[in-house]
């Protein structure tokens, strides 16, 4: 990371994650009740961390030219930390399969499909199909269960 910070007067003693990181500790193998001087350095550690990882998304999205940071800025300034860039590609290729799997049950259930314009999107379109193939192949695996027991 770039310089220490120093901590701004209003975060001293303030704890952000306390119940997390006690539960953390607790599930590596730490006593229930942890020490509060560790929760409260490890508080201060995640919160540092996570002070200078924004600090250095905003310099990567100042000097872009913009005044938002986008999640882009983010991974930019982990790029150089493996397990992090790792972890990052795990949760966003996660979060788009809830994402995809949230938008074919609206798609089942007929919430979405026509825009504005009346016209559907190409991405709803190909949902679309899968879930038509999805729904026959299901009635037909249906069927042969009901012709299997019949006979």
């Amino acid at each position: 990371m770039a310089e220490p910070r120093a901590r701004a007067a209003r975060h001293k003693g303030q704890m952000n994650f306390e119940h997390e990181l006690r539960e953390m500790l607790y599930a590596f193998g730490d006593d229930k009740n942890p020490l509060d001087e560790t929760v409260r350095i490890l508080d201060e550690i995640a919160t540092d961390f996570l002070i200078e990882t924004c600090h250095t998304a905003a310099k990567s999205a100042e000097y872009s030219g913009r005044t938002k940071i986008k999640l882009d800025d983010f991974k930019f300034a982990i790029r150089r930390d493996e397990l992090l860039t790792g972890r990052q590609k795990e949760l966003l290729g996660a979060d788009k399969l809830l994402k995809d799997a949230r938008r074919i049950e609206d798609i089942a259930e007929g919430k979405i499909g026509l825009e504005r314009t009346g016209r559907k999107r190409k991405e709803d379109k190909m949902l679309e199909k899968e879930v038509t193939k999805g729904v026959a192949r299901r009635e037909i695996h249906e069927d042969q269960e009901l012709g299997e027991e019949d006979e």
